[in-house]
């Protein structure tokens, strides 16, 4: 279940990333009051997480995956640039999440 709970707070912190670029700067009320319950939410879900999995670990992922998501977010719905090195940064951290998960 704490694995559950890991994969569900990185889902909420990437939705509250995405809510705070679309609330331009606190601007749209909305997308500013979405942003503050996701991120609630996802440090809520985090600390379930924490109860089984080392801090460590569960907080590499939880930042690591939520980086690599919010990253490639802005590449294909924000129409960010996506040059051979930030996808090869992309990748990297993606290796690195994978030997993290493998250390547990």
């Amino acid at each position: 279940m704490s694995w559950f709970y890991l994969l569900l707070a990185i889902i909420l912190e990437v939705a509250g990333t995405t809510s705070a670029k679309l609330s331009q700067g606190f601007n749209n009320l909305l997308p500013t009051v979405i942003m503050y319950i996701m991120y609630a939410l996802s440090l809520t879900t985090l600390v379930f997480a924490l109860k089984k999995i080392e801090v460590s670990i569960a907080y590499a992922i939880w930042s690591g995956l939520g980086t690599g998501l919010i990253a490639l977010i802005g590449i294909l719905w924000f129409k960010e640039t996506a040059s051979a090195l930030k996808l090869t940064s992309l990748l990297l951290i993606v290796a690195g999440v994978i030997g993290l998960s493998l250390c547990e």
